[in-house]
């Protein structure tokens, strides 16, 4: 007689430098392990290669006998890997990216909470405020990006490209980026940074630089990433709900792949604003 099985559930990461100490990658992790704890189900994680998306469904994940559901942690826009499993019957969720077609997805308001923190730099009197933005290939990314374009343009300020940098999500290219910030003949009072990690290699390019912060430069990560802890001064910072989305992520997964579902599923958790001594007061 067959043994019946636990339910089995995948998540899909794809994989970026230094994913294994990602904060991303670890509230993600620890929310959906959370609800496979409650819910008393195993779940895999699936770390794939993000420059060949043909590598992230292998035929045993599409195969009803193995696997549950799959919790995509993200697409990097790539909606046809989503309907290609949803095509064999597969029952899925999208992390962190809100879809406009009848695809299931928990997201956070990424736009949302990049206007309040441009916002919050207007009102304490900044007009030449950059950006450092994050990974474009993703929705956060470009999110958080236009939530900085949108706030500047409905406050009449002038967007000015030479204050728009990349950093992608990374260390490295966070430090070059500020840098050629600090370059500048009009050097930006205020940065609105599109995370946490690359916020304080920007601090630490301003110390190196005897700028001081915040009386010659306000700056706002994102994430609330512990690390936060670490940096010259107290960084101001947009606090996420990922453990929650990851918890949550697993747990309407589980009701989709039981039919307990009203299909589809599309949420948004709100993000907030966490002030501190590096955006002045």
């Amino acid at each position: 007689m067959a043994v019946k099985r636990k339910p089995i559930y995948v998540l899909i990461l794809p994989r970026f430098e230094d994913i294994f100490h990602s904060f991303y990658t670890g509230e993600i992790t620890k929310g959906v392990n959370l609800a496979a704890s409650r819910l008393n189900v195993d779940f895999l994680v699936h770390v794939t290669d993000r420059s060949n998306h043909d590598t992230w469904l292998d035929p045993a994940l599409l195969d009803r006998k193995y696997v549950d559901g799959i919790l995509f942690a993200d697409i990097d826009n790539d909606l046809g890997i989503v309907k290609k499993a949803i095509m064999r019957g597969m029952p899925c969720l999208v992390l962190n990216n809100v879809i406009h077609e009848p695809i299931n997805y928990i997201a956070i308001n990424n736009y949302e909470a990049a206007v309040g923190v441009v916002e919050e730099f207007i009102k304490l009197g900044h007009k030449h405020i950059a950006t450092i933005a994050g990974d474009l290939s993703t929705q956060a990314g470009q999110a958080r990006l236009e939530g900085y374009n949108d706030a500047l343009n409905k406050h009449k300020i002038e967007l000015d490209a030479a204050y728009v940098k990349i950093g992608g999500f990374l260390r490295t290219p966070a430090r070059q980026a500020a840098q050629d910030l600090f370059k500048l003949k009009i050097r930006p009072t205020a940065i609105f940074v599109a995370s946490d990690v690359m916020a304080m290699e920007a601090m630490d390019v301003a110390k190196s630089k005897k700028i001081s912060i915040p009386s010659e430069l306000a700056i706002c990560g994102f994430d609330d990433n512990p690390l936060r802890v670490n940096s010259p001064v107290p960084l101001a910072t947009v606090s996420q709900p990922l453990v929650e989305m990851g918890r949550l992520g697993l747990e309407m997964l589980y009701q989709i792949s039981h039919g307990k579902a009203k299909l589809p599923v599309k949420e948004v958790l709100k993000a907030k604003l966490i002030k501190a001594e590096s955006m002045g007061k």
